[in-house]
C-alpha cells in the first residue's frame, strides 16, 4: 500500500509537470498569454491610433535625449527602437511606454562625459593653428561608454529578477521619486543651457557640479548667439502654446497633435531656406544617417569603471517604470509582476547596449498620450512609426526647447511641497531633502543619499515615538489615546502605557524613562527612599538598642517591634502617593519584533515595577516566542500576565483590585484582654501596627 501510494505521488507529479511548464512558460513571456487572446473588434483601432501617435513622440524625443546621454542623435532612435521590442515580448504591463527617458539619459551623459571628455580628443589644426576637438573620435568612444554601462545595468536588472529582488521599489517612496525625478529634471534643464545660449562652458564633475556649471553660464551669458537664442525662445514659444492646445482639444481630438515632429520639420525648413547655419551661426546636429547598426559586444574593460553608475542605472529605470505601470494596473485592473519588469527591463537594456542603445525606462509624457488615445496592450509598440530620416539638418537649440518643454510636468512636481506640507511633514521633508542632495550631487549619488536620509527618517520616527496613556470609551471595550479624546476615561487604579512603535535596542531606554512619565512613579527616587529608609532604620536599631540594655522592662514593647525587622519606615518629610496605581498595562500590539535589548527592557520594567502588577497586551505570537528566548518569564513572572486584549487585561485588574479591597478587613488583637475589633485600614495614610508578645508577628495595614 505505502509503494502504491508512492507512485501515485509519481504520477500526479508527472501530470503536473505539465502544466507547470507551461505556467512558468507564460508568466516568463507574458506576450504567450495575452495576444492569443488578442480581440482586433475590441483593441486594434486604438493601438493603431495610439501607437502612431507615440511612435511621432519617439522621433524628437528619442534625439532631444541622445543630447542628454551625449551621444550621437541617430542612437537616441535606436535606442527608441530594439529595447521597446524586447519589452512588447517580455514586459507585463499594457499601458507604459518604454523607451528614451530624461533623467536616465543625463546620468548616462554624466558617464560618457566623464569617461570620454573634449579634452582626450584634442587635436592640432594645421589650417587655422589651433587646437580642435575630434568629435567623431570622441563620439566613437562615448558610444562605447553608453553602450557598455546599459548593457552591465541591464545584467543588474536581470539578476535581481532572477533572484526575485523586486521588493527593492518598497525603499523608493513616492515622495523620495517625485523629489529625485524633479532634482534630475533640473540637472537636465542645466546641461541644455548650453544649446539655448550657444555658448561652450566648461564641463564639470563630482558634487556641486550644477552648481559649478550654473556660474559659468551666468558668467557667459555676454557671449550668447542671438539666433540660437532666438530659435530656442521661439521653439519654447510655439511647443508650449501647442501642446496647451491638445489639452484644451484633448477631448475633440482624435489624436494629439504631433508637436515636437512638427517642431522639427518646420524648424528643418527654416533653417533649409534661412540658411541659420552659415548665417547666424545656428549649430546643427548634423546629418543623420539610416539603416540599422549591427550588434556589436560592449567593451569588458569599462565594465570596472561604470559599476557604480550602471547599478544607479538599474534602480532608478526599475523604480520609475513599476512605479507608472503600478498606477495603471490599477486603474485598469490587472496585476504587474515586479519581478517580471526587472527581467524584461534587464533584457531591453542588455539586448540594447549590444546594439549600441543607452539605457532606458518609462516616459511619463508618452504613457499618457498612450492611454488617452485608446492604446490597450502592448501591440502599439509593434505600429510606433520608428522612422530614421536621412539628410536632416535638425537644430540643437530645436532639442533642447522639446526637452524643456517635456519636463515641465517634472517641475509641476514642485507643488507636492505645500500638499505634503498639509498631511506629512516628515514625507515633505523626504522630498525636499531629496530635491537637494540630487541637485548639490550628482543623480547617482544623490540618489543613494536620498535613499539614506528616507531610511533615517523611518529609525527617527521609529526612536522617538508618541507615548500615551489609554482610557475606556464608556460602556465599551474599546481605549484610546486620553490626551486626543474628550469622552474617554481613565481606568481607576490601572495604567494603560501605549507606544506608538516597537521597542527595540534604539528607544528601549526612553520606553522606560516614558513609562515613568506617564505613570507618575520616579522609580529611580522609590529605590533612593527605599535605601535611605533601610539605612535609617539600622541606625536607629543600634541606638535603640543600646538605650534598651538599661531600661529593658520600660521598653518592651518597643524592642520587641526593632527585633522583628520587618516594619517599613517612610522617610521624614516624604508622603506615599495616593494616587500609586495598583496595575500597569504595558499595551504592545504596535511591536513585531523584540530583540535582546527589548526583552532585557521590560524585565527591568517587571523587576522594577514589582509592587505593581505588569500586565502585557500581545498580539503577535512571535513577540512571545521573542519573550521565551530571551529568557524574560521565570517563577515570578509566568505567561498568566499575558493577554489578548486590553480589555481583558483591564478586567482581570479590576478582579484583583476588589479581593484586595476585602482584605482590607482587617481585626486587632488587644495584646491585654484579646479583645477583637474591626476596621478598615486608612490607605497610604499612617502605618498601623499590632504587635502578639507571644509570637512576635508584625501585621501590616496600608
Amino acid at each position: 500500500c505505502h509503494t502504491r501510494v508512492k507512485t501515485l505521488e509519481l504520477e500526479i507529479d508527472t501530470r503536473c509537470s505539465g502544466p507547470k511548464l507551461k505556467s512558468c512558460m507564460l508568466s516568463s513571456v507574458p506576450v504567450l498569454s495575452w495576444l492569443p487572446r488578442y480581440s482586433l473588434r475590441d483593441n486594434a483601432i486604438g493601438d493603431l491610433i495610439s501607437g502612431i501617435s507615440v511612435g511621432i513622440m519617439h522621433l524628437p524625443q528619442g534625439m532631444a535625449y541622445a543630447l542628454l546621454a551625449a551621444v550621437p542623435p541617430v542612437f537616441g532612435l535606436y535606442s527608441s527602437f530594439y529595447p521597446i521590442l524586447i519589452y512588447f515580448i517580455f514586459g507585463s504591463s499594457k499601458h507604459i511606454s518604454v523607451g528614451t527617458y530624461a533623467v536616465m539619459s543625463v546620468m548616462i551623459g554624466g558617464v560618457t562625459e566623464r569617461l570620454a571628455p573634449d579634452t582626450n580628443f584634442m587635436m592640432y589644426d594645421n589650417a587655422t593653428n589651433q587646437s580642435m576637438v575630434n568629435v567623431l573620435a570622441r563620439d566613437t568612444e562615448r558610444v562605447k561608454v553608453a553602450a557598455a554601462v546599459t548593457f552591465l545595468s541591464g545584467l543588474f536588472q536581470m539578476l535581481l529578477g532572477l533572484v526575485k529582488f523586486g521588493f527593492v521599489v518598497t525603499y523608493l517612496s513616492e515622495p523620495l521619486v517625485r523629489g529625485y525625478t524633479t532634482g534630475a529634471a533640473i540637472h537636465v534643464i542645466v546641461s541644455q543651457l548650453k544649446y539655448t545660449f550657444g555658448i561652450s562652458p566648461k564641463r564639470h564633475s563630482g558634487p556641486f557640479a550644477l552648481i559649478f556649471t550654473v556660474i559659468e553660464v551666468c558668467y557667459l551669458v555676454p557671449e550668447t548667439n542671438i539666433g540660437t537664442l532666438v530659435v530656442s525662445l521661439v521653439s519654447i514659444i510655439g511647443l508650449v502654446m501647442v501642446k496647451e492646445l491638445n489639452t484644451y482639444l484633448g477631448k475633440k481630438l482624435p489624436v494629439p497633435i504631433p508637436v515636437e515632429l512638427l517642431g522639427i520639420i518646420i524648424a528643418t525648413v527654416v533653417s533649409w531656406q534661412v540658411n541659420l547655419e552659415g548665417k547666424y551661426g545656428v549649430e546643427v546636429v548634423g546629418e543623420i544617417p539610416s539603416g540599422l547598426q549591427p550588434p556589436v559586444m560592449p567593451t569588458a574593460s569599462l565594465f570596472g569603471q561604470v559599476i557604480g553608475d550602471a547599478f544607479a542605472l538599474s534602480v532608478v529605470g526599475y523604480g520609475i517604470a513599476i512605479s507608472l505601470g503600478r498606477i495603471f494596473a490599477l486603474k485598469y485592473g490587472y496585476k504587474v509582476d515586479s519581478n517580471q519588469e526587472l527581467i524584461a527591463l534587464g533584457l531591453s537594456n542588455t539586448i540594447g547596449g549590444v546594439f549600441q542603445c543607452f539605457a532606458i525606462s518609462c516616459s511619463m509624457s508618452r504613457t499618457m498620450v498612450q492611454e488617452s488615445t485608446g492604446g490597450k496592450t502592448q501591440t502599439e509598440v509593434v505600429l510606433c512609426v520608428i522612422v530614421i530620416g536621412g539628410c536632416l539638418s535638425v537644430h540643437q537649440a530645436v532639442l533642447a526647447a522639446i526637452i524643456y518643454v517635456n519636463l515641465q510636468g517634472m517641475m509641476k512636481q514642485f507643488m507636492d511641497i505645500p500638499t505634503l506640507w498639509k498631511s506629512n511633514k516628515v514625507d515633505m521633508l523626504v522630498w525636499v531633502a531629496t530635491l537637494i542632495l540630487t541637485v548639490l550631487f550628482n543623480p547617482d549619488i544623490g540618489l543613494a543619499a536620498s535613499i539614506a536620509f528616507s531610511m533615517l527618517t523611518v529609525i527617527f520616527r521609529t526612536q522617538l515615538p508618541k507615548y500615551s496613556l489609554l482610557g475606556q470609551v464608556p460602556e465599551t471595550d474599546i481605549y484610546r489615546p486620553v490626551e486626543n479624546y474628550n469622552q474617554v476615561n481613565e481606568i481607576p487604579g490601572v495604567v494603560i502605557f501605549h507606544s506608538s512603535a516597537t521597542l527595540y535596542f534604539a528607544n528601549a531606554e526612553m520606553y522606560q524613562d516614558a513609562l515613568a512619565e506617564k505613570s507618575g512613579i520616579d522609580i529611580t527616587k522609590l529605590i533612593s527612599q527605599k535605601k535611605k529608609a533601610e539605612a535609617k532604620r539600622l541606625r536607629k536599631e543600634k541606638k535603640e538598642a543600646r538605650k534598651a540594655k538599661k531600661d529593658a522592662k520600660k521598653n518592651a514593647q518597643d524592642w520587641v517591634r526593632r527585633r522583628s525587622g520587618t516594619e517599613e519606615i517612610i522617610p521624614e518629610g516624604s508622603k506615599p502617593d495616593s494616587t500609586l496605581p495598583r496595575a500597569i498595562i504595558l499595551e504592545l500590539s504596535p511591536v513585531n519584533f523584540l530583540d535582546t535589548v527589548g526583552v532585557k527592557t521590560l524585565r527591568n520594567v517587571s523587576r522594577l515595577y514589582a509592587l505593581i502588577s505588569i500586565l502585557l497586551n500581545l498580539l503577535t505570537s512571535g513577540v512571545i516566542e521573542n519573550l521565551e528566548s530571551g529568557g524574560f518569564f521565570s517563577e515570578k513572572v509566568s505567561k498568566a500576565c499575558l493577554f489578548s486584549s486590553i480589555h481583558d487585561a483591564v478586567l482581570h485588574c479590576q478582579t484583583d483590585r476588589a479581593k484586595m479591597n476585602k482584605d482590607d478587613e482587617v481585626k486587632h488583637t488587644n495584646t491585654h484582654g484579646h479583645d477583637t475589633c474591626t476596621t478598615r485600614a486608612r490607605t497610604h495614610k499612617h502605618v498601623y501596627t499590632n504587635i502578639h508578645t507571644h509570637t512576635n508577628t508584625l501585621t501590616l495595614f496600608y
